[in-house]
């Protein structure tokens, strides 16, 4: 049986900062870290989010892209991020938000 391991606090913070993000819009990773006092920790953020429990947990982490306004990565895989976003009514084209 394998155990659980609990969240840092700093990944709980950046899920409680992730979990506010409403529906149809996206924040940067750096954002994010802007949010929880961490300017600097946006890798730090991603690390974070791709050890997230995600929808299962309440974390969208699907709605936190590049600085660029690529999508980025996914548990999921990039299509499925895609897909999640164009349902919430994000535009994106050539794999980058646009309007960001």
């Amino acid at each position: 049986m394998r155990r659980k391991i609990e969240p840092s606090k700093f990944a709980e913070e950046v899920y409680q900062a992730v979990k506010k993000i409403p529906a149809g819009t996206v924040l940067t990773y750096k954002q994010v870290a802007e949010k929880i006092g961490r300017p600097k920790a946006f890798r730090a953020v991603g690390n974070a989010l791709n050890k997230s429990p995600g929808m299962k947990g309440g974390v969208p982490c699907h709605r936190v892209i590049r600085a660029d306004g690529a999508v980025g990565g996914f548990a999921g895989g990039t299509k499925k991020k895609t897909e999640l976003l164009r349902k919430e009514g994000v535009l994106i084209e050539d794999g980058k938000v646009k309007n960001l």
